[in-house]
């Protein structure tokens, strides 16, 4: 875990992803999607440092799928460092990220709040 990439603004965690091993988060610039990020966009013009600043429950983009949207909840809840803590523990659970691709553990759920409670135990 690279704890000091943190959280994307769209909630993913850029702290796990193995995706793009030079980028060094979203806040860089060098996420691959930068330049195209509608909630990167959203939070710019709000002036808020991520979507999960933002009192809006939003699906724009990112926010449409399950985990950045369970991670975005998450932080409101919970803060930035629990989530980033708990991810950690999972990790060393065995719990991956990105298992195929970019998809890992963390995609397998359609409830938010059975994800967020996976997050916060890493138990299903």
């Amino acid at each position: 875990m690279k704890r000091e990439l943190g959280i994307a603004r769209c909630g993913l965690a850029c702290c796990l992803c193995s995706e793009n091993i030079t980028c060094k988060g979203c806040g860089s610039n060098e996420c691959p999607d930068h330049d195209r990020c509608e909630n990167k966009t959203c939070s710019m013009e709000k002036d808020l440092p991520a979507c999960y600043m933002c009192q809006e429950d939003c699906k724009k983009e990112l926010l449409n799928k399950i985990k950045p949207y369970a991670f975005t909840v998450f932080v409101k809840r919970y803060g930035v460092a629990k989530l980033l803590d708990c991810l950690e523990e999972n990790e060393k659970k065995g719990i991956a990220y990105h298992r195929n691709g970019i998809n890992g553990d963390y995609d397998e759920f359609d409830d938010v709040e059975r994800l967020i409670h996976f997050i916060l135990t890493g138990t299903r």
